[in-house]
């Protein structure tokens, strides 16, 4: 029998039994479906965090001071000084793209009429690439404003709109800090948020770190940042910076220095066990289609007993009849494949046209995973009913009623 033949008589077959194909058929479209869609929800989950993790900084090295030998005083020249951020600029300064260094310090501003405290950090022109912060008016500080000692700030978006109303009203104004105006040349957010766990809080005034260190009664850098020019170099640069630090300072002094990698690298892990565990589950629902399958074609195969055995009476061979009844597993299994394919691809294509914020990533992989589970159900849980069909006696076939 030629495969065109089957395929014809297979259609003719499904189609006497219309709505019990559709059921059939209904498991391979939910579990192929589920399929495309997890592995779309997991890779855009997974790019959503990792996303949200370079965004703090990429390719971002911090180090602060942790502790020294001596645990009933600290050391001032223990901590990490502006020297300190200019050796590191020089050493091994063409692997890096920039550092920086933060100093912070409080002081009080006249909000809604009161005096409140308001977090202070100082800092130079590379710290907002370094951190990745985001512009919302005015400018950031530049090289020239660190050099001359510029008494100029900026603003958290929430500190400006609690002042002047808005980010685009506070620029211009003058504040008083530390018994000094300063003006207002710009307000910024983090790009992505840390939930206060860096030095930017909801209300935090950004100087030149030229001028928050007279302010400070020791010079101390906490944190320094380091922006690796590559992603490959961040875990030597972090030893390598590590080793810097303690060779310019005393013995026994220690220092913390970071990265992100481990945050990255846990991260991947967490999305690929969800990943997994999501496609495990998929796979459930395909099994459990496949055993339909099997069911319905053993019912089938019950059902087409005379059939059978009138096939074989005129001459159709024992292959043929297995070919026959596993064309018939396999064109159910991959019509619910294929309509589960496209309503796999149908759900992320739809986010696409609602809104742009959105990039909803599909994964050429997981639809031809599912293409080749749809034909893999309609083989393997096609060929007991087909073996079965072919295994009949004609003549107890024919008699059977």
């Amino acid at each position: 029998m030629y495969f065109g033949e089957s395929f014809r008589f297979s259609l003719q077959a499904m189609s006497a039994n219309k709505f019990r194909t559709f059921l059939t058929a209904l498991g391979l479209v939910i579990g192929n479906a589920s399929v495309i869609l997890v592995v779309t929800i997991s890779i855009t989950s997974r790019d959503y965090i990792l996303d949200q993790i370079r965004g703090v900084g990429s390719n971002l090295i911090y180090a602060q001071y942790s502790a020294g030998t001596n645990n009933s005083t600290k050391v001032d020249a223990d901590f990490i000084k502006l020297a300190d951020v200019e050796a590191v600029r020089r050493q091994v300064g063409s692997r890096i793209i920039a550092a920086t260094g933060v100093m912070t310090n409080t002081g009080r501003l006249l909000i809604n009429g009161k005096e409140q405290d308001v977090s202070v950090i100082g800092t130079d022109q590379h710290y907002a690439a370094v951190r990745n912060m985001a512009l919302l008016s005015g400018r950031f500080l530049d090289e020239s404003d660190v050099q001359t000692r510029q008494h100029l700030v900026m603003l958290t978006e929430k500190l400006a709109q609690k002042l002047y109303g808005s980010t685009a009203a506070a620029v211009g104004k003058v504040i008083k800090l530390y018994e000094l105006q300063f003006t207002v040349i710009g307000t910024f957010k983090e790009k992505t948020g840390t939930f206060g766990l860096s030095e930017i809080t909801n209300e935090t005034v950004l100087m030149p770190i030229t001028v928050i260190k007279y302010f400070n009664p020791i010079e101390r850098i906490d944190p320094m940042y380091v922006q690796a020019r590559l992603a490959s170099d961040v875990e030597p640069l972090t030893v390598a910076i590590k080793q810097l630090l303690e060779s310019r300072h005393r013995i026994g002094a220690r220092y913390d220095v970071e990265n992100l990698a481990g945050i990255l690298e846990a991260a991947q892990k967490i999305a690929l066990v969800l990943t997994l565990v999501l496609i495990m589950v998929s796979a459930i629902a395909l099994i459990i289609s496949g055993i339909g399958i099997m069911n319905i074609m053993l019912v089938t195969v019950t059902e087409r007993t005379r059939e059978i055995g009138l096939r074989m009476a005129v001459g159709a061979s024992r292959q043929a009849v297995l070919e026959q009844f596993l064309t018939e597993s396999v064109v159910i299994s991959l019509a619910g494949g294929a309509i589960g394919i496209m309503l796999g691809l149908a759900i992320p294509l739809s986010v696409r046209f609602l809104t742009d914020d959105i990039r909803v990533p599909i994964s050429p992989m997981s639809v031809v995973v599912a293409f080749g589970v749809s034909v893999a159900v309609g083989v393997i849980f096609g060929m007991l009913p087909a073996s079965r069909a072919s295994q009949l006696n004609p003549t107890e076939a024919l008699r059977y009623e």
